[in-house]
C-alpha cells in the first residue's frame, strides 16, 4: 500500500465533565452542564443540562468496542474514558497507533448543547468549551486543529465569538446542523456572519446532533435516530444554496462533518433538477447550477463507507471528500483506520487518495 500522509477530518474531543462548572460565567455556574449516575432506571454516567435530552457518554468513547460490547459498555462512565480525552500528550500517541498525522477536533457533548432552550446559557456554554479546546490544541497546533462553537441568535456576538476564537488559534466553527424553522440561513439576517467567516477564513461545519430542534435519544429507536441524523443537514444545505448564499459569499467554506457521502450525487441532481423544472414557480435565478455551489464551497466527511466512495469521488469530485476517524466515538475506525483506508481506496489513482485521505484537510485548515 502506498503510504498516504493521514489526517482525520472529523475526530472529536470529550470534554471532562468539570470543564463547564468551572469555565462558565459565574451567573450561569448552578446551571452549568454535568453528568449523573443513572437515569430513569438506566445505569451509567448520563451528561444532562436543563431540557436537553440525558445522554449516556460512554458511547462518547466507543472507538475499538464491538457491536456486542456496546450494550454493557454504555453502563459505564468516564472512569473507562481514554487519557487522551483529558491529556492532549496521550491524544499524540493514539493519533500514532493509527498512523494519523493530525485530526480536526470536535466537540462531543456540545453537540447536544446546540438544542438548550436559554440561548444566553447556550452562548456561556460554548464560550467555556472554546476556550478549554483552545488551551487544549494549544499543545501542538500542526496535529490537533481546534473548532469550536458559535450560536446565532445575536449576530453580532456571534461574529465577535468568531473572531475571538480564531485569535486563540481555533480553525473553525460548528453552528446549528439546522436553525430554527422561523429563521433559515436563506435569510439575509445572517449575511454578516458569513461575511465574517469567508474573511476570516473559519470553515462552518454542519454536524450530526447540533440542529437547534435538539436531539431526542430513546433507546427503543435507536436505528430510527441513526437514519434521521443526515437528513435535516441536507435540507439546510439545500436551504443554503436556493437561498444563494455560496452566491453571495464565495469564499465561503463549509463542511459536512459525519454526515456521510454516498447521498450526494443523489443530491446534486435533484438540486438541479428542481431548479430546472421549478425556479420559475419561485422566482429564482442563480449563475450557476446549485450542484456547482456544493461543488466550489463544501467539503463532505465520511468514515466507514466504502464501495459507495468512488461513484460519489466520480459525481462530487475528490476535491470536495474527506476521510475521518471519528475517533474516540462508537463509529471510530480507530485504531484499524490503516485498514479501513486501504479498503475504501482499492482502485483509486493514489493523486486523488492522497487528497481524500489528508491532502483536502490540510488545504481546508492551512495545515502545513
Amino acid at each position: 500500500m502506498t503510504a498516504y500522509r493521514v489526517i482525520s477530518a472529523d475526530s472529536h474531543f470529550v470534554e471532562p465533565p468539570s470543564i463547564w462548572a468551572e469555565r462558565m460565567d459565574a451567573r450561569f455556574r448552578d446551571r452549568a452542564p454535568h453528568t449523573v449516575q443513572g437515569h430513569a432506571g438506566q445505569k451509567g454516567e448520563f451528561f444532562v443540562c436543563e431540557n436537553i435530552s440525558p445522554v449516556p457518554v460512554a458511547g462518547f468513547f466507543g472507538s475499538g468496542k464491538s457491536a456486542e460490547e456496546l450494550p454493557e459498555h454504555r453502563k459505564r462512565g468516564f472512569e473507562v474514558a481514554p487519557k487522551s480525552v483529558w491529556d492532549p500528550a496521550e491524544r499524540l500517541k493514539e493519533q500514532d497507533i493509527d498512523g494519523v498525522s493530525a485530526e480536526v477536533l470536535y466537540t462531543s457533548m456540545g453537540m447536544l448543547l446546540f438544542g438548550l432552550d436559554d440561548g444566553e446559557l447556550r452562548t456561556a456554554c460554548f464560550r467555556a468549551f472554546n476556550d478549554w479546546a483552545a488551551e487544549y490544541c494549544s499543545y501542538n497546533p500542526t496535529r490537533l486543529i481546534g473548532t469550536g462553537l458559535v450560536t446565532l441568535e445575536d449576530i453580532p456576538a456571534a461574529i465577535e465569538e468568531l473572531e475571538r476564537i480564531a485569535h486563540k488559534g481555533l480553525r473553525g466553527a460548528l453552528i446549528w446542523g439546522s436553525p430554527p424553522d422561523d429563521r433559515p440561513y436563506s435569510l439575509p439576517d445572517y449575511d454578516p456572519f458569513w461575511a465574517a467567516a469567508q474573511d476570516l477564513g473559519m470553515p462552518l461545519s454542519l454536524h450530526i446532533l447540533t440542529g437547534r430542534g435538539g436531539v431526542r435519544f430513546d433507546p427503543r429507536r435507536v436505528l430510527y435516530r441513526y437514519m434521521r441524523m443526515p437528513q435535516e443537514i441536507q435540507l439546510t444545505f439545500a436551504d443554503l444554496i436556493v437561498g444563494g448564499v455560496p452566491e453571495r459569499f464565495p469564499r465561503l467554506k463549509l463542511v459536512s462533518a459525519e454526515n456521510d457521502i454516498s447521498w450526494v450525487p443523489h443530491f446534486l441532481y435533484r438540486l438541479d433538477h428542481a431548479y430546472d423544472r421549478l425556479r420559475h414557480l419561485q422566482g429564482l435565478t442563480l449563475p450557476m447550477l446549485p450542484s456547482e455551489y456544493m461543488k466550489r464551497n463544501v467539503v463532505a466527511t465520511f468514515q466507514f463507507e466504502t464501495t459507495n466512495v468512488d461513484f460519489t469521488r466520480q459525481i462530487f469530485g475528490a476535491e470536495h471528500i474527506a476521510w475521518s476517524s471519528d475517533y474516540p466515538h462508537t463509529d471510530s475506525t480507530w485504531p484499524r483506520s490503516q485498514d479501513m483506508i486501504a479498503e475504501a481506496f482499492a482502485g483509486i489513482p493514489d493523486e486523488d487518495v492522497r487528497k481524500i485521505v489528508g491532502g483536502n484537510v490540510a488545504r481546508l485548515y492551512g495545515v502545513n
